[in-house]
C-alpha cells in the first residue's frame, strides 16, 4: 500500500533551518509508489535534481504567493 507523506518546509526555512536532512530522512523511509509532497517558499530545483537521480519523478505546482508544491513519486 502506498503512502502520501506531506512535508511543509516553509516554517523550517523561515526559522533559518536547512530542510535537506529532514527531507532525506523521509525519502529514505519511502517504498515504491509512495509519494512525498513538499511545500516550499520557492521551487526546490536542486532537490528535484537529486531525487530524479535517485529514481523519482516529480510534478511541480505554483500554489501562489511564491510558494510551490512538488509531488515526488518513487518509481
Amino acid at each position: 500500500m502506498s503512502r502520501i507523506i506531506n512535508l511543509d518546509v516553509r516554517p523550517l526555512i523561515k526559522d533559518g533551518i536547512e530542510p535537506f536532512d529532514t527531507i532525506m530522512n523521509e525519502v529514505n523511509s519511502m517504498d515504491s509508489q509512495d509519494q512525498l509532497i513538499i511545500t516550499a517558499p520557492f521551487e526546490p530545483v536542486p532537490l528535484e535534481g537529486v531525487l530524479s537521480n535517485q529514481g523519482f519523478e516529480y510534478e511541480v505546482t505554483d500554489i501562489g504567493d511564491g510558494d510551490f508544491e512538488v509531488i515526488f513519486t518513487k518509481l
